[in-house]
C-alpha cells in the first residue's frame, strides 16, 4: 500500500522493530535510536517495538535517549506485562496490544515493518519468515537472502559459486568439535596463523578473536561457540579492509553502490575491528572514497552488486572485501542488516555518495512499500 501523491489517506504506518534475542541486542537499540530520530514523522506514522531478550514483543519508547550508547551501560528493550502481537483483523495487518484478563487494544493497521534486528532470530531470516506468513511489508532482504547472509558458511559458498574469490577458511560443526577436536586442530595448523575463529551465525564481531599459535586456539573456539555452536575459522589475509554499500534498485533497476570506503582502527590497543572499536571506544574511522586507484574502485563496486544479487539481496546490504597489495579484491563479507546508526558505516558511505541519512531511510521504507508480498 502506498499513499504517495494523495492527500486524502492517512501516512503509512511504520512499525519500527528493534532489540531481539541474539547478542546484538543493544546494537540493534542504538541503531533504532538513530532511525527514530531522523525518520520524517511528518510523512510516517512511527510505531517503536522493542523485542525483549525473553523475546517478548513491546510498545516501546520513541524517546532515542532511551536507546542510545553510554559509557556506563548498554540500553536494553525490558519485559511488560502488556505484550504486543501482529494479527490479521478485517482484511488488515493490525497491531494489538494484550494483557492477561484485558480486552486486547488495537493500535491499527500496519503498512511496513523496518524490522532493526541484528544477528540471530532477527536478521537470519525468522523475523523475514513471520513477516512473510502475516503477508507484511517490510524493509531488507527476504528470508533466504538473510539467512545466507547470516552464516559466513553458506555466505562464501554462494560466494565461490557466482566466481568471487573467498580467503582460505574451514567451517567447524558442533558435532565435529565435540568427537574429532583434534582433526579440528590438525585443519585449522594447515590454514596458517594468525587465524581468525568466528561464531558462523553472529555478527557486530561477537565472539571473535585472533589467534596466533595452536596455543590460542581451543580457548577462542570456546569463546566463539558461546555465541554460536558453528564456527568459521578463517586464515589471516594481508590487505586493507574496504567497504561498499549496496542499495536495490527501483522497479527492475540494478542494485546502487557507494563510493567504496575504508576502515582504519586507531588506538585503544585493538588488534582488529572488533567490538570495543566500534561501538565503545569510537576508535573505526571511515575515509570515504577510499583511497584506491579509479579501476578498483569501480571494480569494488561492481563486486558489491555481484554479492548482493548472489544472495537474492533486497533492500540494503553491506558487503565487506580486502584489498590486497597484488590488487586482488577478496570478498569478507555481506551484511544485510548493517549497523544503522548516523555514525554506521553503511550510512556514512551513502552520505558521501550524495544520498543523506534521512533520504536513504525515507526510501529504503520507498522499496519496501512497492515491494510485492510473496512469492517474487
Amino acid at each position: 500500500m502506498t499513499t504517495e501523491g494523495r492527500t486524502d489517506q492517512p501516512k503509512p504506518r511504520v512499525a519500527v522493530l528493534f532489540g531481539g534475542r541474539s547478542s546484538e541486542h543493544a546494537v540493534s537499540c542504538v541503531t533504532a535510536a538513530g532511525v527514530l530520530g531522523a525518520i520524517d514523522k511528518d510523512k510516517y506514522d512511527v510505531i517503536p517495538i522493542g523485542i525483549a531478550k525473553t523475546g517478548q514483543w513491546v510498545l516501546a519508547s520513541g524517546e532515542t535517549n532511551e536507546w542510545s550508547l553510554s559509557a556506563s551501560s548498554l540500553p536494553e528493550v525490558a519485559p511488560s506485562a502488556q505484550t504486543v502481537a501482529l494479527a490479521e483483523i478485517g482484511g488488515e495487518h493490525q497491531l494489538i496490544v494484550a494483557a492477561p484478563n484485558t480486552v486486547p487494544q488495537e493500535l491499527g493497521s500496519v503498512d511496513v515493518v523496518f524490522p532493526l534486528l541484528h544477528g540471530p532470530f532477527g536478521e537470519d531470516g525468522t523475523i523475514q519468515g513471520l513477516l512473510e506468513l502475516s503477508d507484511t511489508r517490510y524493509v531488507g532482504a527476504g528470508v533466504l537472502a538473510s539467512a545466507v547472509g547470516m552464516d559466513k558458511h553458506f555466505m562464501k559458498v554462494v560466494f565461490e559459486s557466482v566466481g568471487l574469490q573467498v580467503g582460505p577458511y574451514i567451517a567447524v560443526t558442533d558435532r565435529q568439535w565435540r568427537t574429532d577436536p583434534e582433526t579440528v586442530r590438525k585443519r585449522v595448523d594447515q590454514l596458517g596463523f594468525p587465524v581468525f575463529v568466528k561464531p558462523a551465525r553472529a555478527g557486530s564481531s561477537m565472539g571473535i578473536s585472533k589467534v596466533d599459535s595452536l596455543d590460542g586456539l581451543d580457548a577462542a573456539i570456546e569463546t566463539a561457540r558461546e555465541h554460536d555452536p558453528k564456527l568459521v575459522i578463517e586464515a589471516g589475509i594481508t590487505g586493507r579492509e574496504i567497504e561498499c554499500a549496496v542499495l536495490e534498485g527501483r522497479g527492475n533497476d540494478s542494485p546502487r553502490t557507494s563510493m567504496p570506503g575504508e576502515i582504519s582502527v586507531a588506538g585503544g590497543g585493538h588488534d582488529f575491528y572488533d567490538f570495543n572499536a566500534k561501538y565503545v571506544d569510537d576508535a573505526a574511522a571511515l575515509s570515504c572514497p577510499a583511497d584506491l586507484p579509479e579501476e578498483a574502485i569501480a571494480r569494488v563496486r561492481e563486486l558489491a552488486a555481484v554479492a548482493f544479487d548472489a544472495v537474492g539481496g533486497e533492500g540494503l546490504s553491506r558487503v565487506d572485501f580486502f584489498y590486497t597489495p597484488d590488487g586482488d579484491l577478496i570478498i569478507n563479507e555481506i551484511n544485510t542488516m548493517p549497523g544503522f546508526t548516523p555514525k554506521s558505516m553503511y550510512p556514512q558511505m551513502w552520505k558521501a555518495s550524495g544520498l543523506g541519512y534521512a533520504e536513504l531511510i525515507d526510501e529504503l521504507i520507498h522499496l519496501a512499500l512497492h515491494r510485492k508480498t510473496g512469492l517474487r
